[in-house]
């Protein structure tokens, strides 16, 4: 690996973050401790430290009060609809051009938020879900994301509803991403996308599908014994089959299934063989199993991904949907900047080839920079009012 000629600092990180948002949010002038770039300052340092507006504000010896950010982000923001569109545009808008010449593999998923609370306007905004950290209540958000030589850039996020039928999330997730020039090779899809109406909709919308097939029908155990996809799971060698799945409303859709058998050989504990069953559908071309397996494979990386948004997500127990789609907005372009500054600056070229070098900078490294600059900028308080003196 030849020397690098140039340097970054945490001053060009923030200032490119910050004017990529602040050029599609437009937030006002809210006087002069209230200013955008302190604005997005103070949110920058709470989303790297992983704490909350109050706790940044408290810690940040210049800073404005946390009151005194609430209500500039309230006044300043625009009404839900739009600022999700503004945060859309935000994350689009470092994309590289390659994307959009080409069809380019995605990726699209549900990000569940627990939530403890109560509703703020109207009851839909809470998501219900299987439950998990003890409560069945979410704030929900869709994002789509674009798989390129290990780059994963997001393109599209909405904020779901519980009365949103999952195609629609779907198709307005794609027609996000449409708006931004990304159009579909292929989509990868999370096991909870396996339904008769999801795959219907593939169908006739006529997209190049791939994802988990969910096994459901009696288990081996059962006297009668296995049925429905369940089947699948019990084959011993790799193949080819069909499938009708029949939803409670009595409507069915036909696709086709890909099992992968594999030997386990001791991982996590377990041994024996395993069968890996996939639901695909539309000109997906197959040239193997273990391409439908590694193919697949590829959209694990999207885990990875929101372990780093929640890394970098503002905590809030706000009821306000509006601030906490802006918090997710915030954690997720702080990604995009990260995998754009990877891609565009840190990137070695050689004969039209780019090498990544994640080593250069992690995306944690690149969050402690944010908060250095803020606590350069705006100093560190580092006492605390006492009863009585320490010694």
């Amino acid at each position: 690996m030849r020397s690098p000629q140039y340097t970054i600092t945490p001053r060009d990180i923030q200032a490119h973050a910050a004017s990529r948002i602040q050029k599609h949010l437009r937030l006002p002038e809210q006087g002069r401790k209230c200013r955008p770039g302190i604005l997005w300052t103070v949110l920058f340092w709470a989303a790297s430290r992983i704490t909350s507006l109050a706790a940044a504000c408290a810690a940040l010896r210049d800073a404005p009060s946390d009151t005194a950010v609430h209500d500039a982000l309230l006044a300043g923001l625009p009404v839900f609809a739009e600022l999700q569109r503004r945060l859309n545009r935000a994350l689009q808008g470092d994309l590289p051009n390659a994307l959009r010449r080409k069809r380019q593999p995605l990726a699209a998923d549900l990000t569940l938020i627990p939530y403890h609370g109560q509703h703020l306007h109207d009851p839909n905004e809470i998501y219900r879900s299987q439950a998990k950290s003890g409560t069945s209540h979410f704030h929900a958000y869709a994002t789509a994301y674009v798989i390129r030589k290990g780059q994963r850039f997001t393109v599209a996020l909405i904020a779901v509803q519980a009365n949103d039928p999952l195609p629609e999330i779907l198709k307005r997730l794609l027609r996000q991403a449409a708006q931004a020039g990304i159009r579909p090779r292929y989509l990868l899809l999370d096991r909870g996308f396996c339904s008769v109406d999801v795959i219907r909709y593939l169908q006739v919308a006529r997209h190049a599908w791939l994802m988990p097939l969910t096994l459901r029908g009696r288990k081996t155990d059962h006297p009668k014994g296995p049925s429905g996809s369940r089947l699948f799971a019990l084959w011993k060698k790799s193949g080819w089959g069909e499938y009708t799945m029949t939803s409670a409303a009595g409507r069915k859709a036909r696709f086709a299934v890909c099992v992968k058998c594999r030997n386990r050989r001791g991982e996590r504990g377990r041994h024996g063989r395993e069968a890996l069953v996939y639901a695909f559908g539309g000109k997906l071309k197959l040239s193997s199993y273990q391409w439908v397996k590694e193919t697949y494979r590829s959209r694990f990386a999207i885990e990875t991904s929101y372990r780093q948004i929640h890394q970098a997500r503002i905590r809030t127990c706000t009821k306000d949907p509006l601030l906490r789609l802006l918090y997710v907005g915030v954690a997720l372009l702080l990604r995009n900047v990260w995998v754009w500054l990877h891609w565009e600056v840190l990137a070695e070229r050689s004969q039209g080839q780019r090498r990544i070098h994640l080593e250069r900078m992690t995306f944690r490294q690149m969050l402690l920079w944010l908060q250095h600059y803020a606590e350069q900028w705006l100093g560190i308080s580092e006492e605390t009012q006492a009863e009585r003196p320490a010694w």
